[in-house]
């Protein structure tokens, strides 16, 4: 009987509103610090929100920026540092072997609200409208623009799978390699979400638009007072690859993917369910052939909603309720909801826990809500645990699409 190839990750890059790579990023969640600010978007009040300060022109020129998308221009700027931080050369690579995978929420309507916005200024004429327009708002964009950009020519597409994509990324990059499809796997999550005003008037007329007097303590996952989501902009990809290939190149490995599993509530357009959320937990669990005990650090997709948060701590306390060796943690506290982008950001920032012990905390609870009350929950400040080997990384999104990864610390034998 053959058993599917092996994938570690072996790359990250990443931009988010406290880090433009791993180590900042890991630091800032260290120390507590809050990404979260106010900006001003078309046609309502300032509104709260994470803002990334990466500089495209890194890995673009000027040209390309403008003829581009924001999402395409953070997809690149991962990509690239993802590639460096791997220590691979595209010279080296095999182009048409490279496969670029990556979750969004949605594309497109930055794109189109600027050229309605536009074009209004003349009348609504539409020989204003630009000609760049059919290709950034294609949903294949992000993905696309990274292969222009690196001159790979192996396959590349966008994972639709609402805040879920990003995991989803991930398992279609592990897939790839699995079937031997590809030899090296871009794959992760984008999103661009800030830019558009129609992100932020639906969550308003939602009533799941967080408000605060203080930016900072905005997002505030799992405490009495929450009240919404803080949007945010950001972007993580991960360079994923066979482990033979890994070892071979005498590569560092950060993790070994060893569960995964998705599934639909097919319950309500945007209230999660526990129970599939539970039965995905569990089927990750089963595939990696693990139980309740053997995960050492939940890191949840709690957004700071008063039904949602309280939705899947009902599904976490059904798993681990009884195991004191699990550690749980939300990083949406620090940069709030990244959409496409927030699983692959929130793997990304506890992934070093695999290394160095450490637990980053949830930061803004200052009164728990005894709805969503886990006796594991890191609160306020870092922990250090006794052993961390395993990362499980649950994420969920609108339409009921659940998405968890299990990640396991590589030791080479």
């Amino acid at each position: 009987m053959s058993y599917p190839a092996r994938v570690v990750i072996t790359g990250v890059g990443l931009t988010s509103p406290i880090g433009n790579n791993l180590a900042e990023f890991r630091r800032n969640l260290l120390a507590g610090v809050s990404g979260v600010t106010r900006i001003e978007i078309r046609y309502m009040e300032p509104v709260l929100a994470g803002v990334c300060s990466f500089d495209p022109g890194t890995y673009q020129s000027k040209k390309d920026a403008r003829r581009g998308t924001r999402a395409g221009s953070i997809a690149i700027y991962c990509a690239r540092e993802a590639l460096a931080d791997g220590a691979l050369q595209l010279l080296d690579l095999e182009r048409a072997r490279v496969g670029v995978y990556l979750g969004i929420t949605e594309h497109g309507n930055v794109e189109t609200e600027n050229e309605i916005f536009n074009i209004k200024n003349y009348g609504y004429d539409v020989k204003f409208w630009s000609h760049h327009q059919n290709p950034r708002s294609v949903a294949n964009n992000p993905a696309g623009e990274v292969t222009l950009n690196l001159g790979v020519t192996g396959p590349h597409y966008t994972i639709g799978a609402a805040c879920a994509a990003g995991n989803a990324a991930i398992i279609q990059g592990m897939q790839m390699l699995q079937l031997h499809e590809v030899d090296v796997a871009l794959a992760g999550g984008v999103s661009e979400s800030i830019h558009t005003f129609g992100t932020f008037a639906s969550f308003k007329a939602q009533g799941a638009l967080a408000t605060h007097p203080e930016p900072s303590k905005a997002s505030r996952p799992f405490d009495l007072t929450r009240n919404g989501i803080v949007v945010s902009e950001g972007g993580c990809v991960f360079v994923l690859e066979r482990l033979d290939s890994a070892i071979n190149r005498r590569a560092r490995v950060y993790a070994e993917i060893v569960g995964h599993a998705m599934n639909s509530d097919a319950f309500d357009f945007v209230l999660p369910e526990p129970k599939q959320q539970q039965a995905c937990i569990q089927l990750a669990m089963d595939r990696a052939g693990m139980s309740p005990r053997d995960i050492h650090l939940v890191s949840t997709h709690a957004t700071g909603t008063l039904l949602g948060d309280v939705q899947e701590c009902i599904a976490l306390r059904n798993v681990f309720a009884d195991i004191s060796t699990v550690h749980i943690n939300n990083t949406k506290s620090f940069i709030g909801h990244a959409m496409g982008a927030a699983a692959a950001l929130e793997l990304a920032g506890n992934l070093p826990s695999l290394v160095d012990g450490i637990v980053h905390p949830t930061i803004n609870v200052d009164e728990l809500d005894p709805q969503c009350a886990l006796g594991q929950l890191v609160i306020g400040a870092p922990r250090s645990a006794d052993r961390i080997d395993t990362v499980m990384n649950i994420s969920a999104g609108m339409l009921g699409t659940n998405a968890v990864l299990i990640v396991q610390r590589f030791t080479q034998c």
